[in-house]
């Protein structure tokens, strides 16, 4: 088996929940983000759909680096919005990665909105590209519900404002261990990591 995968990710909470899951599940692979390699230039994520932003950066790091790489694209599909902001999650507001800004906004978007109508689903596509060709991708989603008020510290992103089904807690209330378990970017894995361990076999 291959000592060495990637994670194609610079996002230091979505690589410390990647490594958590795949690092026990996957044993003698060592995980690395892109930080531990040589950088190289990362494409525009400009797929029409969470899958094709995932596949698009798995094969990127591959080409580059020449490992193994996994990737995901993820987001918080709004029923109210249509499905906003979509694969737009990180740069809603505007600025990649400004996760105040990007919640601010979506709160103000759905301040008129009536509790029943605010449904949400959190929504990740995960891929795993070999340098050998062999892709796999598949999508897993969160149902729940956007709050009014941030709450928690736990996670990033729209994890303050999100409540999933069943709980009364919100995403960033949970402990990483719960969130493992139950979140969309824990279920993509999850499903992916036999397919890792396959493949990573075969090399």
């Amino acid at each position: 088996m291959s000592s060495r995968l990637l994670l194609a990710t610079r996002n230091p909470g979505k690589l410390a929940e990647l490594q958590r899951l795949l690092t026990s599940a996957v044993p003698g692979v060592a995980v690395l983000g892109l930080g531990d390699v040589p950088a190289y230039p990362e494409v525009p994520e400009t797929g029409a759909s969470f899958a094709e932003n995932a596949l698009l950066k798995a094969r990127e790091a591959v080409r580059h680096t020449g490992l193994p790489a996994v990737a995901d694209d993820s987001g918080l599909a709004v029923d109210a919005l249509n499905g906003m902001p979509g694969i737009f999650s990180a740069r809603w507001s505007g600025r990649h990665g400004d996760d105040g800004a990007n919640t601010a906004l979506l709160l103000g978007q759905l301040a008129d909105v009536p509790d029943e109508r605010r449904g949400a689903a959190f929504v990740c596509a995960a891929a795993l590209v070999t340098p050998e060709g062999a892709e796999r991708v598949l999508e897993r989603s969160w149902r729940g519900r956007v709050v009014r008020e941030g709450r928690g510290r736990n996670g990033f992103g729209y994890d303050p404002v999100f409540v999933p089904d069943g709980l009364e807690l919100t995403s960033a209330e949970l402990t990483p261990e719960q969130k493992d378990a139950a979140s969309h970017r824990g279920q993509a894995f999850a499903a992916l990591v036999p397919m890792v361990a396959e493949l990573l076999r075969r090399r």
